[in-house]
């Protein structure tokens, strides 16, 4: 199956602004470090997601970005097909193409693999996926870690050694 990190970041980065939106805005930066992704990659990755009609930003003090609906009515397929990213396990990329410019011998079988698989993620909301306890504890993690490395840099700037 292809799925490239473009889906995977996008989800991830969604599961993290959803938790996380909560309580107030996200930025980009916070999700940037608590997720280790590059700030332009999830810059490009949010500009998507806003023309998908899935977060919106808040300007000012204390802005961000935050869903546009409930969390529970945003489903995995969907934030996959809205950076552009298709879930195909075909060699062909389902262009049917996959042997001299026609169908190979499997390609049906793989076509409903990839069906398969868009219909999981359809059924799998955010909102699901913050219910689950395992969830919730490892985005807590994430974020005393990410705390803690801005302790560290804030520590190591003005000379002073800190211990995370």
């Amino acid at each position: 199956m292809r799925l490239t990190t473009k889906g995977r970041y996008a989800v991830t980065a969604m599961l993290d602004l959803a938790f996380h939106s909560q309580v107030k805005p996200v930025t980009l930066v916070e999700i940037a470090n608590r997720q280790t992704i590059s700030l332009s990659y999830l810059e490009q990755l949010f500009a998507r997601l806003r023309r998908a009609g899935m977060v919106k930003g808040v300007r000012g003090p204390g802005g961000g970005y935050t869903l546009c609906g409930d969390a529970g009515d945003i489903n995995i397929a969907d934030i996959i097909a809205a950076v552009d990213e298709k879930v195909d396990s075909t060699k062909c990329g389902g262009e049917a193409n996959c042997q001299k410019q026609q169908a190979c011998l499997t390609h049906d079988l793989w076509m409903g693999l990839s069906d398969q698989i868009r219909e999981y993620l359809k059924g799998i909301t955010l909102g699901e996926l913050l219910d689950k306890h395992h969830v919730k504890e490892v985005a807590r993690r994430q974020e005393l870690d990410a705390q803690r490395v801005v302790e560290v840099h804030r520590h190591s700037g003005s000379g002073v050694s800190a211990n995370p």
